[in-house]
């Protein structure tokens, strides 16, 4: 995949607006109910990246990024200020904020995930683009240690154990984590006396799969 390693800047996406979209076929039938299915697993998240420009600098630098990635052709990351963290809003990450997996005595490899509940139902959303330096690990109440329990493979979300972990036994982490993006248009226009004015250019993004 042509994907650049690099986060869009922070405080360019602090302002953005944006979050996640479902695809739902509907069809009505002819007695009034509904059949709903949907083709995809996983949610995608679309943001505009035009919304955080405050400046001059903050042009200049959206350009020197949008050039870097060739418009479309690269993807980056993305902090989604919104969801960027596997604790609450409010609490800092700890190594028992997700349960990503169950040992078996012979599975070493982990995906990191994050789990969003509501009542009874709940979802489980992959975590490809954890932000290094930030992951933490455990099994069950014991917190492991990095390069010495595990290693992480910070572009693909993935944990390798030292050792696999014993039937039953529940292996968490926890996060911060960053959105695979790309820019969903070739083109940025801007102007200098409409950004004065309060005018900010449109510039969409749009997640994508890993």
């Amino acid at each position: 995949m042509n994907f650049h390693e690099v986060r869009f800047p922070a405080s360019l996406s602090f302002g953005s607006i944006g979050g996640p979209e479902r695809r739902t076929d509907v069809v009505t039938l002819a007695n009034g109910h509904e059949e709903r299915n949907t083709p995809w697993a996983h949610s995608r998240r679309r943001y505009d990246a035009g919304l955080g420009l405050r400046g001059l600098e903050d042009i200049e630098a959206l350009i020197a990024f949008f050039e870097a990635r060739q418009g479309q052709m690269y993807g980056f990351r993305w902090k989604d200020w919104s969801d960027y963290k596997s604790a609450r809003a409010t609490q800092e990450v700890a190594f028992d904020d997700q349960v990503i997996g169950m040992g078996d005595g012979a599975q070493q490899v982990f995906q990191l995930s994050k789990t969003y509940r509501s009542g009874s139902y709940a979802y489980q959303r992959p975590i490809s683009k954890p932000v290094a330096g930030s992951v933490r690990i455990g099994i069950e109440q014991d917190a492991l240690q990095e390069t010495v329990d595990y290693t992480l493979d910070s572009t693909l979300g993935t944990i390798t154990l030292a050792h696999p972990p014993e039937a039953g036994l529940s292996v968490k982490a926890g996060f911060e984590f960053d959105v695979p993006v790309r820019f969903d248009t070739d083109r940025i226009q801007t102007s200098v006396a409409s950004f004065q004015a309060g005018d900010v250019p449109n510039v969409p993004v749009v997640e994508v799969r890993i």
